[in-house]
């Protein structure tokens, strides 16, 4: 962490490091993906190094959070080795005040909520900026869909009501494809007054692999502000 850090990047480093000081020695750890995660991928790496914790291993939910792990250093493991998951640290686009999430910015929404839900404690990292009173009011909800069905779903979700719009790829011609090798739909819904249905009924979509609302996972969201150019956390 060095002085000339600005104030946004230095909050990001202090939730991140709040998040990796949680995790215990012996635990399996779910590795999120994202740039504030990616500072409690680094802090935990430096944690193994200065011996503080050990024995511990992750669970990545992204190719980006892979790399990053092995180049800090954090030991890795997959589900299939694995009976259950201590503790999960991940970052989202959106939090509303019952701790329901939109995620998949980043187009890893399908394994993190895999991993996410299957851990005992679920921790969220984000900036003040991601806290709204109703999920959707600023991201729409990534929708994961197999390449075949992208008609038949884009028609189901317009019938819902929702505006689906396929991801292009940035400094790549066509569609962003997942992890999974599937596409992404952006969904805008003028109103999300029911996540826990929305969720279901977008999954139950045939084509749909998985969608971003994540609903009653959080058991604590760790919060960056920066007030007079200091950086803060505070917990939901």
């Amino acid at each position: 962490m060095t002085a000339t850090a600005d104030p946004v990047t230095l909050m990001k480093q202090e939730v991140g490091k709040a998040a990796a000081a949680l995790v215990k020695s012996g635990s399996i750890v779910g590795l999120g993906t994202g740039s504030t995660t990616a500072y409690t991928i680094q802090f935990l790496g430096d944690r193994l190094k200065s011996g503080e914790i050990k024995d511990i291993v992750g669970i990545p939910t992204s190719f980006q959070s892979e790399v990053l792990a092995k180049q800090y250093g954090v030991p890795l493991t997959t589900l299939d080795a694995v009976d259950h998951i201590d503790i999960a640290i991940d970052g989202a686009d959106e939090v509303d005040p019952q701790k329901n999430l939109i995620k998949g910015g980043g187009a890893a929404h399908t394994r993190e909520k895999v991993v996410d839900y299957l851990a005992e404690q679920f921790i969220v990292v984000v900036d003040s900026g991601k806290l709204v009173d109703r999920l959707g009011s600023s991201f729409a909800v990534p929708v994961e869909v197999i390449p075949m069905a992208i008609t038949p779903v884009t028609n189901a979700i317009k019938k819902l009501g929702g505006k689906p719009e396929l991801r292009m790829g940035v400094k790549k011609a066509g569609p962003v494809i997942t992890d999974q090798g599937n596409f992404v739909l952006d969904v805008r819904f003028d109103s999300i007054d029911d996540p826990v249905n929305l969720e279901k009924t977008l999954n139950n979509i045939p084509g749909v692999l998985e969608n971003g609302i994540f609903v009653n996972c959080v058991d604590l969201v760790l919060i960056g502000e920066v007030k007079d150019g200091q950086p803060l956390v505070r917990q939901l």
